[in-house]
């Protein structure tokens, strides 16, 4: 109940009471229209922000409005809210007006105006509302469940068309990509895989493989995103791959983000390789110039079969004789226009095979990945022990130092990983010299050798330092996060990450990664300061409690988000409206069914029930960017 007080020195105060107490209204503007329409006595619904004058709860300007018999009466009210600014406020348009005029615009549109873009099949199998109504119950609902009807049927129609657009893409692409035909499996698999293979594949290795080689023997690109955790042993698949493509004639490529682990899956193929007459290459910046010419010439004239480098690979002097398979490792570190000239440097687009070893969540692969073939490896090699994870505060450094040294007495070897947290590139060489120095001080020479890593070395000093950890002539690694993909040292079976809190959890596991690739029991210390916030309790947690990066990216979605999935995919963004991909993953799977259910049926949208769907994607074309580049 409003009771009007007097002005005061040019602004107005009121007095609202209910059961619960009383506070001021305020106006210090429209003071004469605000006394003509305000009544006293009667009850209204009010607006606004509470503040404290003088002692007193107070709202200034408030927005307010005769009291809805419906919400006296006790029933079930929504109120719509929508975003204003100054400016429209100053000229009388606040939120409460903005929704005045929404609702005279919902009574004056038809379904000509909005037309439904779902199949009336779905509809009815999913007892889904109309595009019309969902609107006008978003925005008018008389009760929650007319709210939920409009918000669930949105969300669907969000993931649904997502979803379609996706599978006409992969359709598309299969219809009219064509690609090179690796007809047979010969000599050189088959020599690989029966006498040369360090260990037995995995079930999951064998199913992608044949996963490949059916994409392979049909005449279409291949276009498929390989997605395997740590240690899954994507890289022999890679290497099989190779060898079929050697098989059928034709050349094929490796191409990683950084020198390091250019040469790491170079020295790693060659070791494999070395009984068998196979020519592969490395090539990168560092490639000596009279090196560099040869490479380029054996390319040119089809002598060397395969080649691993970095963006090397794309510079314009590359030409293959006849390029049939590019591998793009860690693909989220090349740009769309880098992977497109490497594609172009085969008349016939070679296939394409893209490797991650960071897990993706299934519902962000499904959104952002959908277009693609998708293949997942969730086995670890047979003999891989998993890497036990411990939380250790600042307070039990020197018993973290202590099994440092009782695992390097052991003949093991050790990684420490600093953060780098600073905006300053000059402070983070100081942060990670002064842990150096404290490093130094626990392990100091002769007995024990350090090597160190970071991003301002040469080349040069980068491979020495590494070379001489690889080798064991130093047992300690203190290293920034260079190290965080490619480096494989198999004797390493601790790993302490400093200042843990700092680091986000798909680069925590991805560090992690780097011990647990011996027979050996491996260990990995999060090291963090005594204090931290939820999320980085909650991150700590959840690299203690498990070794799944599948899981992992789960929960890291869950505590990030999704954020901008174009950021992920690199191209073609779905930035929905109301549909969540962590909140929604129901809604999304069964979106995902159907889409694959109607494109299976009629893949064409050419049946008069998906004609509206048509015409809807008609009418979208331009206003997303779709590439064909993985």
């Amino acid at each position: 109940m409003v009771i009007i007080g007097e002005k005061r020195s040019k602004r107005l105060i009121a007095h609202l009471r209910d059961r619960t107490g009383k506070l001021e209204l305020c106006w210090f503007q429209s003071i004469n229209w605000v006394q003509k329409n305000l009544q006293q006595g009667n009850q209204y619904l009010v607006f606004g922000k509470v503040t404290f004058f003088n002692g007193k709860a107070q709202i200034t300007h408030p927005e307010i409005e005769p009291l809805n018999p419906s919400f006296a009466e006790g029933k079930s009210f929504l109120e719509p809210v929508y975003p204003t600014t100054e400016k429209l406020k100053a000229q009388g348009l606040n939120g409460k007006q903005i929704g005045k005029l929404t609702l005279a615009l919902m009574g004056m549109i038809s379904q000509k105006d909005i037309p439904e873009n779902l199949p009336n099949q779905i509809l009815k199998k999913l007892i889904l509302t109309s595009r019309l109504n969902a609107y006008t119950l978003i925005h008018f609902p008389k009760n929650q469940e007319d709210f939920d009807t409009a918000v669930h049927r949105l969300k669907f129609e969000e993931f649904f068309i997502a979803q379609v657009r996706l599978g006409l893409i992969r359709i598309n692409r299969h219809r009219h990509s064509k690609g090179v035909l690796f007809e047979k499996v010969g000599e050189y698999f088959n020599t690989l895989y029966s006498k040369y293979l360090p260990f037995e594949l995995t079930g999951a290795q064998k199913r992608v493989l044949k996963e490949i080689r059916a994409d392979t023997a049909r005449g279409k690109q291949m276009n498929r995103l390989l997605q395997g955790d740590v240690g899954s042993g994507k890289t022999i698949v890679g290497l099989l791959i190779m060898l079929l493509a050697a098989d059928n004639g034709f050349q094929s490529c490796l191409m990683a983000p950084t020198e390091i682990l250019a040469t790491q899956h170079y020295n790693g193929l060659r070791e494999l390789l070395k009984d068998m007459p196979v020519n592969i290459r490395l090539l990168t910046g560092s490639t000596k110039t009279a090196e560099r010419r040869e490479i380029l010439s054996h390319l040119a004239d089809g002598s060397l079969h395969m080649i691993v480098g970095t963006h090397a690979l794309i510079e314009d002097p590359v030409i293959f004789h006849n390029l049939g398979l590019s591998i793009v490792d860690e693909q989220h570190r090349f740009g769309v226009a880098q992977r497109a000239k490497l594609w172009a440097k085969a008349a016939i687009h070679p296939h394409v095979l893209v490797m991650t070893a960071t897990p993706i969540p299934r519902t962000l692969a499904m959104t952002a990945y959908g277009d693609l073939d998708y293949s997942v490896m969730d086995e670890l090699p047979p003999g891989r022990q998993p890497i036990t994870t411990v939380h250790r505060n600042e307070m039990h450094r020197v018993k973290v130092m202590d099994f440092i040294r009782s695992e390097i007495d052991k003949g093991r070897q050790a990684y420490i990983i600093f953060p780098l947290i600073e905006e300053s590139e000059k402070l983070d060489y100081e942060n990670l010299m002064d842990g150096y120095k404290h490093v130094q001080a626990f392990f100091p020479e002769p007995k024990y050798w350090i090597s160190m890593l970071h991003g301002k070395q040469t080349a040069d000093v980068k491979e020495n330092n590494m070379q001489r950890f690889v080798k064991g002539d130093t047992q300690i690694m203190v290293s920034t996060t260079v190290i965080e993909v490619g480096v494989n040292v198999p004797n390493a079976s601790i790993m302490v990450i400093e200042n843990a809190e700092k680091f986000g959890l798909s680069q925590l596991h991805q560090l992690r990664g780097r011990v647990g690739r011996g027979s050996e029991k491996s260990y990995c210390v999060l090291l963090t300061g005594n204090k931290m916030g939820n999320e980085a309790k909650e991150r700590i947690k959840t690299m203690c409690a498990t070794n799944d990066g599948f899981k992992i990216a789960e929960k890291d979605l869950e505590l990030r988000g999704p954020g901008d999935i174009e950021g992920t995919r690199q191209s073609g963004t779905m930035n929905f409206k109301l549909a969540n991909i962590v909140n929604d993953k129901d809604i999304l799977a069964k979106a995902k069914k159907e889409a694959e259910i109607l494109l299976e049926q009629d893949e064409n949208l050419m049946l008069d029930g998906n004609l509206q769907l048509k015409n809807y994607l008609s009418l979208q074309k331009g206003k997303t960017v779709w590439s064909k580049i993985s």
